[in-house]
């Protein structure tokens, strides 16, 4: 069976739309998604990283449209496993667990890597949004399109708009 590896942040968790809520409520500023086409989240949000580290960001993330049929459908057919970088920001680890769990109920514990880094995943296929995680994978690499890659074209990645348009693929 084969073993599909999807991260959280930015594939099944929507932290852009995230990040604009907050900005707009701490500065009353509206960001447009839709202008930050290539641009760090970092840099496209003024108080980024002060959200980033806010108790409760993670836990309280929009589900990505698509995503949880999608990885139902995946989980019966495949070997899944939900792969998140949770060591970076300290209240993300606690947080994206009690996220998945709610949203996610069909994945088990057994099935969620919450890590540092991703150099150490192996697998057949990874759906990231970020080319430094993908980089060093060795099976197939799915990016999924957010504002911060739209504009990186690599052969290597295959391009992936929605998870409607992965379910047409797996």
């Amino acid at each position: 069976m084969k073993r599909v590896i999807v991260d959280m942040d930015g594939v099944m968790a929507d932290v852009y739309h995230q990040l604009v809520q907050f900005e707009k409520r701490d500065s009353g500023k509206e960001i447009e998604i839709r202008g930050l086409a290539g641009m760090p989240e970092i840099d496209a949000f003024p108080n980024g990283k002060k959200h980033i580290h806010e108790v409760g960001f993670f836990r309280t993330l929009p589900v990505i449209e698509g995503s949880k049929a999608a990885l139902e459908y995946i989980n019966s057919k495949y070997d899944l496993y939900v792969v998140s970088a949770g060591m970076e920001f300290p209240n993300s680890l606690r947080e994206k667990f009690d996220w998945l769990a709610e949203h996610f109920p069909f994945i088990s514990w057994e099935q969620i890597v919450l890590c540092g880094s991703k150099k150490v995943i192996h697998g057949d296929i990874m759906i990231d949004d970020y080319p430094k995680n993908l980089d060093h994978f060795a099976g197939e690499k799915f990016i999924f399109t957010q504002p911060h890659n739209e504009l990186i074209e690599n052969a290597a990645y295959k391009r992936v708009h929605s998870w409607e348009e992965i379910m047409s693929i797996l």
